[in-house]
């Protein structure tokens, strides 16, 4: 009896809520080990979601004009693509042709330091091992780093070395902290340019890379839509004549584009002075501008879809490498048209003196007002003149219709620069001033296209003694037959257009 009641007492001890003692510590550590576990689970859990989160930052801040972008592969299906395909393919002229330019220039290529440090700086990064970018240029060759290939073109990356997770299909997105970084704060001392669009800065990434960065100014409205025609108009493209476009930044109200630099100024700075202590632009040099930049026009109005019209051809928007290579530049303005749209309509934009009178009058737009525009950018080559100078007498106050004045009375040999210390030849002048007068007709139907442009340009450019002769044949049975939808028969005023066909296939 005693022993039943010492274990009745102690079993009322050592139980709780009436459960025993080891059944109250096995449930305690039940609930221990659980508790650990689950502060296990809920760590892990919010480390994936703050990795997930970053990534998604990341991709979120890119904008979805990039989703939009493709990349576009330019077949060879009928005669006129085959054409427009053919001149996208780099020219490789000999480095004698670049040494006899220079020269002409009053400079060897290690004479000049400001453009022997542009064209030979190389920021080498130990992380990265990249150097700067380098396309195709006219000795043909090609950095060796990895390359990429473009509508027929080779062409060295420049962005190699730049963090991978901001790749873009075509380029690279760049935070405003690296843009910061290139451009050492957007300092005043590497400002290139400004205007109503906003400013340009010389940059150089952290991979070496030496860029242009374009900050566009921060009216939301305007810069938005700007920035979304350039990247639509050629973040997809690549050409030797296009400056390249190599990524953008979007970032709070910043918007802002970055290129590849162009180290040899712009043709406007060549023609009229600003680098003029460089020396004079010879005319073979003028003509092989000229002949890029109608090979790029080429490219856009006619070797891809949608076609891009650029709306502001000017010799501003023009860049020059250090071989000589047109790189056209700004499409802030340009508008793109589908394969059934013949023309658009949109406010007049572009630089009084280059804007063709048919879009001036009606704000139709196609990409025959680029080929005005080149017309005029050809004549102010030829002739050093501003399209619309007002210091000059009255009849010479326009550019397009003092030429046509000149070449109407046979007067054509005066128009030539008057800096030019060697002058070109008679057939080159007036197979140059032929092809300008047929871009500035002023019924748009009549103007050739770009493709018959450059090929006008270029049918006389270095003609061996053996060929010349067959090449002058042909040359003068091209000439007839592109002449023939603007001749006319029945003018009653000199017409500046007949009076060069006839001396030239004279």
């Amino acid at each position: 009896m005693s022993s039943e009641s010492l274990n009745a007492e102690l079993s009322k001890k050592t139980s709780v809520l009436g459960l025993k003692l080891w059944v109250l510590i096995g449930i305690s550590v039940g609930v221990f080990i659980i508790s650990i576990l689950c502060v296990l689970s809920v760590w892990i859990t919010f480390q994936r979601k703050s990795r997930r989160s970053v990534d998604k930052y990341c991709h979120s801040k890119i904008p979805n004009i990039s989703k939009d972008i493709k990349i576009d592969r330019v077949g060879v299906h009928s005669n006129d693509h085959h054409e427009s395909a053919f001149l996208t393919i780099n020219d490789k002229s000999s480095d004698k042709n670049s040494d006899k330019m220079l020269a002409h220039l009053g400079m060897s290529k290690s004479s000049d330091p400001d453009i022997a440090s542009q064209s030979s700086s190389i920021y080498h990064n130990e992380r990265t091992c990249s150097s700067l970018s380098g396309e195709e240029g006219s000795s043909g060759t090609v950095r060796k780093q990895s390359s990429l290939s473009y509508a027929g073109l080779v062409t060295a990356s420049p962005l190699i070395g730049l963090p991978e997770i901001s790749q873009l299909g075509w380029g690279h997105w760049f935070t405003l902290r690296d843009l910061e970084f290139a451009t050492n704060r957007f300092a005043a001392e590497n400002v290139l340019g400004e205007g109503g669009y906003g400013v340009v800065y010389k940059g150089r990434l952290i991979n070496g890379t030496e860029v242009a960065v374009k900050k566009l100014l921060n009216n939301l409205g305007q810069a938005e839509k700007e920035f979304r025609v350039e990247v639509e108009a050629i973040g997809h493209v690549r050409h030797k004549n296009l400056v390249r476009l190599l990524g953008y930044c979007i970032e709070g109200v910043h918007r802002m584009l970055v290129y590849e630099y162009v180290n040899n100024g712009n043709l406007e700075q060549w023609l009229h002075g600003a680098m003029h202590h460089h020396g004079i632009l010879t005319w073979e040099a003028r003509m092989k501008v000229l002949l890029g930049t109608a090979k790029a026009l080429a490219y856009l109005h006619e070797a891809i879809e949608p076609k891009v019209v650029h709306r502001d051809i000017k010799s501003s928007n023009i860049l020059i490498d250090n071989e000589f290579n047109a790189k056209v530049s700004d499409f802030g303005l340009a508008k793109l048209l589908d394969s059934g749209e013949s023309h658009i309509s949109t406010r007049v934009m572009g630089t009084f003196g280059y804007v063709a009178p048919e879009y001036a009058n009606t704000g139709m737009l196609n990409e025959k007002s680029d080929i005005y525009s080149f017309g005029v950018l050809l004549l102010e080559s030829v002739t050093g003149r501003d399209p619309v100078d007002h210091g000059r007498p009255a009849n010479e106050v326009n550019l397009v219709e003092w030429l046509k004045m000149m070449v109407g009375t046979r007067r054509s040999e005066e128009v030539v620069d008057p800096n030019l210390e060697v002058k070109p030849t008679t057939r080159a002048l007036k197979r140059a001033l032929l092809v300008a007068l047929r871009c500035v007709d002023p019924d748009a139907e009549k103007r050739p296209r770009m493709t018959q442009v450059a090929r006008m340009l270029e049918a006389d450019e270095y003609p061996s003694r053996e060929d010349r002769r067959n090449r002058k044949s042909r040359t003068t049975s091209m000439e007839i037959e592109s002449m023939k939808d603007s001749t006319e028969t029945e003018n009653k005023v000199v017409d500046p257009e007949s009076c060069l066909s006839e001396t030239t296939n004279g």
